[in-house]
């Protein structure tokens, strides 16, 4: 209050009111300065396994397998999961995203999934070591890794890839090539943990072919 008083003998009244607003913007700005919102944005991986985790079990089998290099639809190849709607729109989701890239994921959980299995010794991901003699090679192309909803609301994980086996040799016989479509699992269209969780199941049950249709040794 003293200081107040003095203001208005020391200065003219226009100063005085022009002071005064001064100070009250200044104190006024500092509460509406907007606090940082936390960030909503999550990360996800493919689930399954890895070759690492394969090397720690005893290898049963006698197969030495190659893994190419995955391909993707176009679409896919971003760092936003993928909701797909009414059969032909493409939702991007910017709060869920791949924490690294869909292809590395798929490579890793696949060669490792191959890995585990009894009619297989060794798994090899492109690019191959030269003085490695392969038996078989792996190719596949994924043309669906994501979420769908149904024109009737049902929302699922929606996988498919054309995989492709073939001898490790110039014009080796194919042994298997199909277009494969995982069994759809249901999916609630919010939680993309479980989204991630069922698009895995659908790379392992991609493994699982390929193993059965593996001659053995």
């Amino acid at each position: 209050m003293t200081f107040t008083v003095r203001l208005r003998h020391l200065l003219p009244s226009f100063g005085f009111r022009l002071l005064s607003s001064v100070l009250l913007l200044g104190l006024a700005g500092c509460s509406l300065v907007p606090q940082p919102k936390p960030d909503p944005t999550r990360y996800y991986v493919l689930t399954g396994g890895s070759l690492s985790d394969a090397g720690e079990q005893a290898a049963e089998g006698s197969l030495v397998l190659g893994v190419k290099r995955i391909e993707i639809a176009p679409y896919l190849n971003g760092k936003d999961m993928v909701v797909r709607e009414a059969g032909n729109e493409i939702a991007y989701q910017n709060f869920a995203r791949w924490a690294e890239p869909l292809t590395t994921s798929i490579g890793r959980t696949l060669a490792g999934n191959l890995a585990r299995s009894g009619k297989v010794n060794r798994v090899y991901p492109q690019p191959f070591p030269f003085e490695v003699e392969r038996d078989y090679d792996v190719s596949v192309r994924v043309l669906r890794c994501e979420g769908e909803r149904k024109a009737g609301g049902q929302t699922v994980a929606s996988f498919s890839a054309l995989v492709e086996v073939t001898e490790a040799k110039t014009g080796g016989a194919v042994v298997l090539r199909k277009v494969f479509v995982a069994p759809e699992a249901g999916w609630d269209g919010r939680d993309f943990g479980k989204l991630a969780t069922a698009l895995s199941e659908g790379v392992l049950a991609l493994g699982a072919e390929v193993v059965a249709a593996l001659p053995a040794k």
